[in-house]
């Protein structure tokens, strides 16, 4: 099956390869989705001199508007259009003619451009302009004909919802569906796409974040990998915590892209232990990312400048992010792709509380941390993530959102109260394929960073 390529490789990927070429097209959703600028897209991207396109409005926006606020767009080219881009109103034949005037318009601009690319916006509003539901019936079979005969890709617009899908006779004639929606979860509002529909092909089911910008729609598909069964090979040489009498405890490091969770509460030095792997990393030759949450460039580089790290050298990337108006899928891409371009081996994610603050429920969490540990493990690439556990003393639960599961190794940080002090200790908790040490640490910061001290003996008390 011939597609027809968006310009969006994520989008493309998403639709299997892209939409069908020569099919209907249906785009829906509320007004101010982006509908009029995906269509767009697939119009600029797609037409030439030897397929033409034309864009149809029809009494929804006026004709001056669309083409003026196409022009905001970076993927707009003001000269293709009356070269081989052709805008055109329906909206006075279908005022003053009907369905029927519409149809002789379409045919007069058909045998005089001879488009292989057409958008009607908004197809809906031609439904007011029936006599009934069987001349609606009649245009939608008569158009469907015309557009067949002409091998000619079309995309009809419409402000519909999904419920509608089961009664209006544009779903059954359309050849694939996208739908535009948003979703309100509190003050937060997420901009998501489904694919309904798309005849003859796979394509990623569920909900994908998209962002709307300059260059139009940016899509984030969902990170939920199937589980990949093939084997991969694995270096059988440890990876460094940083902290020697961490390795011991751990049995002598971290395996190369094993996934670690270190857990604890506020101050416990959690972001110090994932500084400790990445500047060990970086001065053997491994490039590291660390994304955060928790501090900007500015103030990480003065934490981290206290234990005589730079973090501009260049094999230490950060990835900083607010968690205000974050979208999960889109900061995951972004760390791929930092990942990828800076070659990193070690990457630290801190903290997992803030994505899941970000996350539209707790399951689109789970299979994004689960898809995302994959595609690093698989490459090798040693993952450390953080969490900030809700008591300061005695620790009664790990974790509330279920990451303990996908993690290799588990190290808890807490608070110990020994009479009128406060010390801090480290337990290694799990380590896959590995005989650890599981005993509870005394550990200070000092200006080198974490220092491990003896283990505490049965005798000492805490309460």
């Amino acid at each position: 099956m011939d597609r027809i390529a968006s310009g969006h490789a994520r989008l493309d990927a998403l639709l299997g390869g892209g939409l069908p070429a020569n099919g209907i097209n249906l785009i829906i959703g509320h007004p101010g989705a982006g509908k009029t600028i995906l269509a767009e897209q697939y119009l600029f991207h797609n037409a030439d001199r030897s397929h033409r396109g034309v864009y149809f409005s029809t009494v929804s926006e006026p004709f001056d508007k669309i083409l003026r606020y196409g022009q905001s767009l970076s993927f707009f080219n003001i000269d293709a259009v009356g070269d081989y881009i052709f805008y055109d109103d329906l909206g006075e034949a279908v005022k003053n003619g009907g369905l029927p005037a519409v149809l002789e318009q379409i045919d007069e601009v058909f045998k005089e451009q001879q488009p292989r690319f057409v958008v009607i916006d908004s197809f809906k509003a031609l439904r007011s302009f029936a006599l009934d539901d069987a001349e609606f019936r009649r245009f939608l079979h008569d158009l469907a004909g015309r557009l067949t005969v002409t091998a000619t890709s079309s995309f009809w617009i419409g402000e519909y919802d999904r419920s509608q899908a089961a009664s209006a006779p544009e779903f059954a004639v359309a050849d694939a569906i996208i739908a535009l929606d948003a979703k309100r979860t509190a003050e937060r509002e997420l901009r998501v796409l489904q694919v309904l529909k798309l005849r003859g092909s796979g394509f990623r089911s569920g909900e994908h974040a998209y962002r709307i910008s300059e260059k139009g729609l940016d899509v984030f598909p969902r990170l939920a990998d199937e589980l990949d069964t093939t084997s991969y090979p694995l270096s059988a040489e440890r990876v460094s915590t940083g902290i020697p009498a961490l390795d011991e405890a751990l049995g002598d490091g971290y395996w190369p892209g094993a996934v670690t969770l270190i857990a604890g509460p506020t101050g416990a030095g959690k972001t110090l232990l994932g500084l400790h792997f990445l500047f060990q990393g970086a001065d053997h030759g491994e490039a590291g990312v660390l994304a955060t949450f928790q501090e900007n460039t500015t103030q990480l580089a003065r934490i981290a400048k206290g234990f005589g790290w730079d973090t501009e050298r260049p094999d230490v990337n950060i990835l900083s992010r607010s968690p205000v108006d974050l979208y999960v899928d889109e900061w995951a891409y972004d760390l791929l792709e930092l990942v990828e371009r800076s070659n990193a081996s070690r990457v630290v994610i801190d903290s997992l509380g803030d994505l899941l603050y970000a996350s539209p429920d707790d399951a689109r969490f789970r299979e994004m941390m689960y898809s995302l540990s994959q595609r690093l493990g698989r490459r090798g690439i040693s993952l450390i993530m953080t969490h900030e556990t809700p008591e300061l003393f005695r620790i009664a639960r790990l974790s509330e959102i279920g990451m303990s599961h996908i993690a290799d190794n588990v190290v808890l940080l807490q608070y110990l109260r020994a009479e009128s002090k406060v010390k801090r200790a480290l337990l290694v908790l799990k380590t896959r394929a590995s005989n650890h040490h599981p005993e509870i640490r005394e550990f200070q910061i000092q200006p080198q960073g974490i220092v491990l001290g003896e283990r505490f003996s049965s005798e000492q008390r805490f309460d």
